[in-house]
């Protein structure tokens, strides 16, 4: 990119507190992820910060992604001896296997300890993950009520909240928390192309433009199916964004394409999954 994207305000290193602070409170660290980028969505410090738990990778908007490359990832991190589901945990049947899942690992560590110590410990887990791919949602889907804030911008989740979804099992909401550092400008990208990088830090043109050259490499048919324009091939990344501008009558005053709302609108179709379940990742 001509501009790096550089992004790690305040609240982030607020977050990254909040997290060490309260990590040796919690038996199960729950890492959401989102199944169109698992590689780009996780911040490389939660393995660290995480040593020595238990840790699930929950690849969240499964039916944003690509089927077939959702269980490639998932196949891959069972290699790597990970505990990982894939879930929508928008559907409520996604959602209560994640929660039998959970309540099994519970109660199995329950018994444990009742058996060595006498006493009934309820299992505390710490949902993590960068901005953006959906805690708050993940939380209030197992707590089957909206006790955690969900928001669609990032970083709307504040502070820390104890929410219990089982009489044994209590979750701790966390605020997202992004990469200190914007070496990798690939997953920078990725992040902004889901939304995970607030749109008003960025070029969203310039986005534009790489996402479309991200499309024609893995899915060039996306954009000829949602906006039919064909022969994207030979087109570079800004005329076809304008050629998706002239296609759907966004032009501005003088006839010129409006691409800032073009931009705007492609890259609100992907995150909305209007260009198809499309992932930009291979493990």
């Amino acid at each position: 990119m001509s501009r790096h994207i550089h992004w790690y305000p305040g609240h982030m290193s607020k977050a990254k507190r909040v997290i060490q602070e309260n990590i040796k409170l919690v038996d199960l660290i729950i890492e959401v992820r989102d199944a169109r980028v698992p590689r780009s969505s996780t911040n490389p410090e939660f393995v660290a910060l995480c040593k020595n738990k238990q840790r699930l990778i929950l690849l969240n908007k499964k039916d944003l992604a690509d089927p077939i490359m959702t269980q490639r990832w998932v196949d891959f991190f069972k290699s790597q001896d990970l505990w990982v589901e894939a879930v929508n945990c928008l559907d409520m049947n996604d959602v209560n296997q994640l929660r039998k899942s959970i309540i099994q690992f519970a109660e199995e560590k329950r018994k444990l300890i009742y058996q060595q110590k006498g006493i009934h410990k309820t299992t505390r887990a710490m949902v993590v993950g960068i901005p953006n791919v959906g805690k708050s949602t993940v939380i209030n889907g197992l707590a089957k009520s909206a006790k955690a804030k969900v928001g669609d911008k990032p970083g709307i989740t504040r502070g820390k909240q104890w929410i219990r979804v089982h009489p044994y099992v209590e979750f701790l909401d966390t605020p997202g928390l992004l990469w200190p550092r914007a070496e990798d400008q690939t997953a920078m990208l990725h992040l902004a192309y889901i939304g995970s990088i607030s749109d008003d830090v960025i070029d969203m043109v310039e986005v534009a433009v790489k996402f479309i050259d991200t499309l024609r490499d893995l899915y060039p048919q996306a954009i000829q199916n949602r906006y039919g324009i064909e022969n994207i091939e030979g087109m570079d990344g800004y005329s076809v964004l304008e050629a998706i501008c002239l296609s759907q009558k966004w032009i501005r005053t003088g006839g010129n394409p409006d691409v800032d709302r073009g931009a705007r609108q492609l890259l609100g179709d992907y995150r909305a999954g209007r260009l198809g379940a499309l992932t930009l990742e291979a493990p």
